[in-house]
């Protein structure tokens, strides 16, 4: 009886050891495991982030890029760390979702190996030509295709990129090469240096290499026009069907201490709301998407199903 009592008491000892120390999160510095590389439109959203939660929370958020597999290297990194808040995934549609479509084998299950924190937000792409392209419309750009099968190449750097171009090629019956890298602006500087003759850029990169007469816009994935960009027409106006949009969240390990989920989805909420936060995603073409941790799980089961349907439609065999 005295062994059992004493375990029961030091198991509660534990317990609120464990509760005492998610309420008092964060003591220490917090890491922000990025699936992409520096530059791209996830890592870009995160710093955003990052650097206002530091500024509410009091610690440090670091943002480590981990690219690689299309975001398993990131999503495994994670699943693997302590679930005390202090190493968190923030991540795009690729690792929490589309990845159970386009890869034969994902090293966990997204719905039961995270713990959802808090929807970010969402963006669409944008079709980009090397200089000198001899398409400025993207009815140009499958006529010109269609005329040399199997010549153009079209890199991707995600998920999203990747079903593009295969959607493209389905949709509007061409047929381009898909070349695969780490992430969407190493692809673009092959596009920029002529290595490449076409990508899809996320918007914000995308407004930047057209204004710096890098590289010419085509049409965005989006279903409609973007009022940043007014001009590029969406390839729907064009391709009937084709709609394709990325988004970003906030995901921590299995068994995320509830005290700790609820502080950092309100921090991230409130972030959305400033008038800063709003202009600097506005600025990059990253609409805000709040979501409560529960809906954002129903979200990622919706979104994996979607993927499952979009990769399935464009031909994509898994890899």
């Amino acid at each position: 009886m005295r062994l059992l009592k004493s375990l029961a008491t030091g198991g509660l000892l534990a317990l609120a050891a464990l509760h005492a120390a998610a309420q008092a999160w964060p003591e220490k510095p917090v890491r922000l495991v990025v699936p992409f590389p520096a530059g791209s439109a996830t890592d870009t959203v995160a710093r955003t982030v990052g650097q206002q939660l530091q500024a509410a929370l009091g610690q440090p958020f670091v943002v480590e890029n981990k690219p690689g597999a299309g975001g398993n290297i990131a999503g495994a990194e994670v699943v693997r760390s302590a679930p005390d808040g202090y190493t968190l995934l923030f991540s795009s549609n690729s690792a929490v979702a589309s990845n159970v479509a386009l890869l034969k084998s994902v090293p966990y299950d997204p719905l039961k190996d995270f713990t959802p924190v808090a929807g970010v937000g969402q963006n669409m792409l944008v079709l980009m030509v090397k200089p000198g392209f001899p398409a400025r419309t993207l009815a140009e750009f499958v006529a010109h295709a269609k005329t040399r099968p199997g010549q153009l190449n079209g890199g991707y750097g995600s998920s999203s990129s990747q079903v593009s171009i295969a959607m493209l090629n389905k949709l509007a019956g061409i047929d381009t090469a898909m070349v695969p890298y780490k992430g969407i602006p190493l692809a673009m500087t092959d596009v920029v240096g002529g290595t490449l003759d076409f990508t899809f850029v996320d918007l914000g990169n995308a407004l930047a290499q057209a204004r710096g007469g890098r590289l010419q816009a085509i049409a965005v994935t989006s279903e409609k026009r973007n009022a940043l960009s007014p001009d590029w027409p969406a390839i729907a106006e064009t391709v009937p069907g084709f709609d394709i949009t990325a988004w970003f969240a906030v995901v921590g390990p299995a068994n995320l201490p509830r005290p700790v989920v609820d502080k950092l989805h309100g921090a991230i909420t409130a972030i959305l709301e400033k008038p800063d936060a709003k202009e600097r995603f506005a600025s990059i073409g990253v609409a805000p998407m709040p979501m409560a941790p529960d809906r954002l799980k129903s979200f990622i089961a919706s979104e994996i199903a979607k993927w499952q349907r979009l990769v399935k439609e464009a031909n994509v065999q898994p890899e």
